[in-house]
């Protein structure tokens, strides 16, 4: 599988396939097959580019969007959290974008992602396979709770949720999940992330916790150092749970 690189000058990035051709106001620029990342390209009118390989944060900034995708920073906390690694099975549902899904199989795990919009599922396809990861992602256009049946029972390890109906998951989480797995549910609501904690009580699952992810920027310059004037960072809400 070919896998895109990125052409950087400046604040200015482009990903292009190896083997492909990009056209700018800087020239036209043609990206051999075994291009190197840390090389550089010109265009025909001789305006260079440096190129840099892949990495997962970029799939935030180049994946086509259709709707807002889980920020980089909440994606490391269901990692930290649940653990996600090399040879996990991870059920997904709500791919939009696909971002979560694409950063958790560069972790290693392979996902199987469901999406109620099918135009939103090929979108999310496309994306898989810019970022590399098409062989590790089962994009499946549909509801989950319309498909549990179809599932093995406990066959997952991690289950992750951001969709609007993720409460009628949850009842459904202890049969897909097995001994010891993770819920991580993303919800932008507090009235929906309260559904989900009954939901997940309900479902007896245990170390149910709920964590709003905030961050702020520093500023540093000549007067000194202190947070960002800029709204505080508020994301959303993840709740955590186990199967036990």
């Amino acid at each position: 599988m070919t896998v895109p690189v990125l052409l950087v000058r400046g604040d200015r990035e482009f990903l292009v396939e190896p083997g492909g051709e990009m056209g700018t106001d800087l020239g036209v620029l043609e990206v051999p097959e075994d291009v190197e990342p840390g090389t550089s390209l010109e265009t025909h009118l001789g305006e260079e580019f440096r190129v840099r390989r892949l990495r997962g944060p970029d799939l935030f900034h180049h994946f086509e969007r259709t709707g807002a995708p889980m920020v980089p920073r909440d994606i490391g906390l269901v990692i930290g959290e649940t653990g996600i690694s090399r040879g996990d099975r991870v059920l997904d549902a709500g791919t939009g974008t696909g971002v979560l899904a694409a950063l958790l199989a560069r972790a290693g795990a392979s996902v199987v992602t469901y999406e109620r919009d099918p135009e939103f599922a090929e979108v999310a396809r496309k994306n898989m396979r810019l970022g590399g990861v098409a062989e590790d992602v089962d994009v499946r256009t549909g509801d989950l709770t319309e498909s549990v049946d179809e599932l093995e029972p406990s066959s997952f390890d991690v289950v992750t949720l951001d969709t609007g109906d993720a409460p009628d998951v949850v009842e459904h989480v202890p049969e897909l999940l097995v001994e010891g797995g993770f819920l991580a549910v993303y919800s932008p609501f507090v009235e929906s992330t309260r559904e989900v904690v009954a939901a997940a009580r309900e479902a007896d699952l245990s170390e149910i916790r709920t964590r709003e992810t905030i961050q702020r920027e520093m500023q540093f310059d000549d007067r000194g150092s202190r947070p960002s004037t800029a709204p505080v960072g508020h994301t959303g809400y993840l709740t955590l749970a186990r199967n036990e």
